[in-house]
Order: C-alpha cells, then structure tokens, then sequence
C-alpha cells in the first residue's frame, strides 16, 4: 500500500455498501479513514479514538475571495513611493519584458493616495480604506508569483493548483479531506458574481477525478431562485410535497439498482447524493438564505439598511457594495449553518466601461467601484466573524490570478503582470498586522527572485491549518498520486499565530 495517506469522510446517513467499503479500502484509504467513515470525524476526535486529522487543526472553515481579473496590487495593497517619483518617466525593467498586450508605457503612480492604518500602520489605497479597520487582523503577501498571464490559465492555477482543467477545486479537496459539518447544506458552496462566471465557469470548482458530491455548489444570493433548479417551476402547481418525496425516493431507488451494476462509476454515486441534498436543501436553504431576517445593526454593518424594499433595486456606486455585501453576509449564515468551504466570485463584466479587474483601459475607472465594495464587504464580513467567535476557526483567503504591471498601458490602464501580485489571509491561525514577502521597488516583481510565494504555499498553509498535510492528502489517479499542491509547496511559517 502506498505511504500517502487517504482521506475520505464523507457523511452518510446509511451504513456503506459494500461496493463504497471495497473503493475506499481498495484505494488505499487504511484506517484512519475507515474510522473516519464509520462515524462523523469530531465525533471520533472528541471521544479520543481516531482522528482523521494528520495533526491538530486551528481552523475548521474556509471563505476564498477571488477578484477575477487581475486586481492591481500596487494600487491597493502594495504601497510604491518609487513609482511616484518616476511617474511619466520612461519604463526600464532592466530586462526583457514580455507583456500581454504590450503595455510598457512610462511608469504610472498609484492611481489612489496611500495611508497608514490600524496599529500595523499598513499602507492602503484610498478605495480599500474600509480594510483599515480590521487590518491588524489581516497579513499580506506581496510576493506572489503566478505561472502564466493568461487569464484562464492563472485562474486555474489559483483555484486547482494547475494550468490545465481537469483538477479539483481547493475546496473540493477540502470537503474531500474533512467532509461535511452539517446534514442539509453542501459542504461546497460558490457565490459567483451576479453577471455570470469568471474565466473557466465550473471547471474552477469542479470535483474533477474526486468523488463527484465535492463539486461546489452554486448559489445566488438575493435572487428570487439562488439554487437553480431547487423548487418546483411555477407551472408545475400540481405538485405536492409529498409527491416530491415520493419521486425523489422512486428515483434514488431506481438509480441505487442502476449503480449497484456499475461499481466503478463513482458518478452515479454523487448524482445519487446531490438529488437527496437537494430535498434537504428545501428546507435549509430558503432560510440560510434569508438576509431580509437579519437585524437592522447587521444589515447596516453591511451597507445593506436601505430597507428590504429597495432590494434589488441598486443605482449609482453604491451598487458594487450592495452586491458583494450580499454574498458576504449569506456566506456568513452559510458558515454558520456548517458549510465547510465558501469561494466568493467578484467581477465578471465584458462590457464597457469594465466592472471586472482586467483594467488595461482605465484602473480607476474599473477597479474604483469594485475595489470600494469588496472593501466594505470584507470588512464587514471579518468584524461580524470577529463578534461572532467565528473568526477563531475561519480561515479568510484573499486572491487574484495575477497583479497588474507598474508601467502604464494607454496612459491610465495595466497590463497583466504575472511576475507578482498580492494575497492577504486572516483569520484561523493566521498571524494579523504582518507583511510576509515584500515585492522590489516598482511593485514588478519580487524582492527576492529567488524565493518568492506561490499558490501551493499558500494552499499547503490553509490545508495545515486545517489540520491536513497537503503531501498525505492524495487521490490515486490515472497512475499518479494527485493532491492541491502537485509536487510543491511549504507551510508558510511566519505566517502563522
């Protein structure tokens, strides 16, 4: 059997069937999974028997911002008094550059004036102000690097750890390594931008070659249907609650005898899983989902007091936050509820002017409205974690597929700029108040070229954290041991409280 250690623990609330016995022992799974699949994982910890974990963990939940895009890091996070200094000034990288839409122009100041805030006296962009308030709860890493400058690509590599489709989403693995904290909501939930997916849809929370039940599941929040496809279409009148039931049962009972014949196709499995989620999340998730039951401190913390009677109808700059807040305030309720994993989707618009991070035309323009938004929500969102307890064991990712060049493109665009970009983490052992890697003096790329940060670091830290090896965390697949972090990856140390 090979060394790396399999985890499986999903929640079932049947005994396993002997084809999911052999699977899981066949694949290598060995004891500790089995434990875990024979029982609910805290349950095993907290009667001292087995543990599913490969140590103890500091967090138990994670929520990953994605600004899809490129947000620009010298504009919000990453201050560069050197690029004011020499705005307008021709560009030298000292070295060949090769930029995605050519956009070598002179260099370009920050767009926003720079302060200091909180007792760190962090620096932050004038439309991330709002961040000011919990930054000493927050650490930024300026010296990621990305493998490719192409959107699709890099999007990838963010949310699977590879260049290529075909790899579970890291929340996938999650949900994969841990299983589920609750019996009625999936373990896996995305809140994608309310104008449609970023670059690559689902395959950048797909399940891939894991069990398909670790899919992420997709949820609109504030709209009149935020899962699709949950309830009955208005046509179907004649439908009672418990004629649904009883389809659902007939169907689960028909697809149990199909699958009993196929024991290799796991797919079966996780359809047969989703479609009795689904009936559970009838009832859980219209009121996991219901914002308009929140208090009015809460709705105002979130700059949603307006009132429920304006909703959905937002106009001028204020529309950013509205939208964003939402999904971070339902991403709230879902952790509460025991959703393991939530990734939270911010830009998504081809049209012009942009309301995506993919600036090349005008970065005020486009990552103004955004940049205020996001700031407001986040922030709220880690106070209202912070004075609920939850903050303790959420671990908060904060992410882009790329930065953005510190060169001018057309005069107040950026173009891509793989070579560094910025990530911020709080929350769930993470260390607040602290800069870990520093980028060179136009923010290009980083300061030490030779050790820079990655994205499997970064995922080798928020799986350890979780309680997880990120090299013992593998899938045995098409010959090959896969887990999150390929062959890389390190456990950021300085990183952690």
């Amino acid at each position: 059997m090979h060394k790396s250690l399999f985890l499986h623990a999903t929640k079932t609330n049947q005994a396993p069937t002997r084809r999911e016995f052999l699977w899981q022992a066949g694949g290598g799974l060995g004891g500790l999974a089995l434990a875990a699949m024979l029982g609910e994982d805290n349950a095993l910890a907290q009667n001292g028997k087995v543990s599913p974990l490969h140590h103890p963990a500091k967090a138990k939940r994670v929520v990953q911002f994605f600004m899809a895009g490129a947000a620009s890091h010298i504009d919000l996070f990453d201050y560069k008094p050197e690029l004011i200094k020499r705005h307008g000034q021709p560009s030298d990288f000292g070295e060949h550059v090769e930029a995605f839409q050519d956009g070598l122009g002179p260099w370009l100041k920050p767009i926003w004036d720079f302060k200091p805030y909180g007792n760190s006296g962090k620096m932050l962009g004038e439309p991330v102000w709002a961040l000011g308030n919990v930054v000493d709860d927050i650490a930024f890493v300026h010296n990621m690097i990305s493998k490719s400058g192409v959107h699709s690509t890099a999007t990838l590599l963010q949310s699977t750890g590879f260049l290529l489709p075909g790899f579970p989403g890291a929340g996938c693995w999650v949900s994969y390594g841990l299983g589920s904290m609750n019996d009625n909501l999936p373990t896996f939930v995305v809140l994608p931008d309310h104008r449609g997916f970023a670059s690559n849809g689902v395959k950048n929370w797909d399940a891939a070659f894991l069990p398909a039940q670790h899919s992420g599941t997709v949820i609109y929040p504030g709209q009149e249907s935020p899962v699709a496809d949950l309830f009955p279409h208005k046509s179907g009148s004649y439908i009672t609650r418990e004629s649904e039931a009883a389809t659902q049962k007939l169907m689960a009972d028909i697809n149990r005898s199909h699958a009993a014949t196929r024991a290799s196709d796991q797919r079966l499995d996780g359809r047969i899983r989703s479609y009795e989620l689904a009936a559970k999340m009838q009832l859980a998730a219209p009121e996991a989902l219901n914002l308009k039951a929140e208090p009015a401190h809460v709705l105002k913390l979130y700059g949603l007091d307006r009132g429920p009677q304006s909703w959905p109808k937002v106009i001028n700059d204020d529309e950013e936050t509205f939208y964003f807040a939402q999904k971070c305030l339902a991403a709230r309720r879902l952790l509460e509820r025991g959703v393991r994993f939530i990734q939270i989707w911010s830009g998504n618009d081809n049209s012009f002017p942009r309301r995506n991070w993919d600036s090349h035309e005008n970065i005020k323009q486009d990552h103004g409205p955004l940049a205020v938004g996001m700031a407001r929500g986040c922030a709220a969102f880690i106070q209202d974690l912070k004075q609920r307890g939850l903050l303790e064991d959420t671990i908060i990712l904060w992410t882009t597929e790329f930065g953005r060049m510190p060169s001018s493109q057309g005069g107040a665009g950026r173009d891509h700029n793989p070579y560094c970009f910025t990530n911020w983490l709080c929350g769930g052992g993470i260390k607040g108040g602290i800069t870990y890697g520093e980028s060179d003096e136009f923010g290009y790329k980083p300061q030490d070229r030779a050790n820079p940060t990655q994205v499997y670091d970064i995922h080798a830290t928020i799986l350890h954290l979780l309680g997880l090896d990120h090299e013992r965390l593998s899938f045995y697949h098409n010959g090959i041991q896969r887990r999150l972090t390929d062959v890389h990856g390190k456990v950021i140390k300085p990183l952690l409280a």
